[in-house]
């Protein structure tokens, strides 16, 4: 967290460029709420992108009027349809919503002044806060479901996990890890496949302050639940094929030992 680095001051006059990427599949009423809430920054983004993923929706019209740039990918996937964003976005930071997401107003903002402050930094990642359930769903969904996330991807991929509903890469990784990501694949997860294909000494860094809303949706019922582990298995175990866990972990120490010994 970074609430006393100047450089997260709301109003620091930012020199990267940012775009954020926002694949939308018929969820247009929710996609209408987060471009409100983009519109609103106190650090507007340069260019957003949506990407419609097939919509049989209002999802394109909603874009439109919201004056947005939009792109299609036909081939349904959200890896497809984040890929397509990614490769369509000019800036030199790409930051990544859902059409459920509910960004903070100085969400740009906190992203453009973390990516200016460190050039190293590859990604910048948080959690979400969870809207549309109680209070006992909302403790489950931050405290179990999303940190189970962060701590069980980060053991399986030896790298801190991105988060898909709230993440920032820098162009050039995307450019260096597109390769290794499986766009062929429509059963895997586009923010795990992304975590990884980094590179271990990728830096991806965890900003508690990086604020957004998240839809309490994944837990509307027991198949779609079932459906994201049974995908998120299956990508680890597709992930493990290229590069094994062992192997990982062993990168990881490495990097780990590196830093720690170039900080002396």
């Amino acid at each position: 967290m970074h609430g006393d680095d100047p450089a997260m001051v709301v109003g620091w006059p930012s020199m990267c460029t940012v775009s954020v990427v926002i694949p939308s599949f018929n969820d247009a009423d929710m996609l209408r709420q987060c471009l409100h809430d983009l519109s609103r920054q106190t650090r507007a983004p340069d260019e957003i992108i949506v990407v419609d993923n097939g919509s049989t929706d209002d999802t394109s019209d909603v874009a439109a009027a919201a004056g947005v740039r939009l792109i299609f990918e036909p081939r349904r996937g959200v890896l497809r349809a984040t890929a397509a964003g990614f490769d369509a976005a000019t800036g030199e930071v790409i930051g990544r919503l859902d059409a459920d997401s509910r960004p903070a107003p100085d969400w740009t903002a906190r992203v453009a002044a973390r990516f200016d402050a460190d050039s190293d930094l590859v990604g910048l990642t948080s959690t979400g806060e969870f809207y549309g359930c109680g209070r006992f769903w909302r403790f489950v969904g931050r405290h179990v479901y999303l940190a189970g996330y962060f701590w069980f991807v980060g053991l399986m991929a030896g790298q801190q996990p991105v988060f898909g509903s709230n993440f920032a890469l820098r162009r050039s990784a995307w450019q260096l890890v597109r390769g290794r990501v499986h766009l062929d694949d429509p059963h895997v997860h586009d923010d795990l496949d992304i975590t990884f294909a980094l590179e271990a000494d990728m830096r991806v860094e965890y900003d508690a302050a990086l604020r957004v809303g998240v839809s309490a949706r994944p837990f509307d019922n027991v198949a779609g639940f079932k459906r994201r582990a049974s995908w998120a298995f299956h990508n680890i175990a597709v992930c493990w094929n290229d590069v094994s866990w062992w192997e990982r972990r062993r990168r990881a120490r490495a990097v780990r030992r590196r830093r720690a010994h170039a900080a002396r």
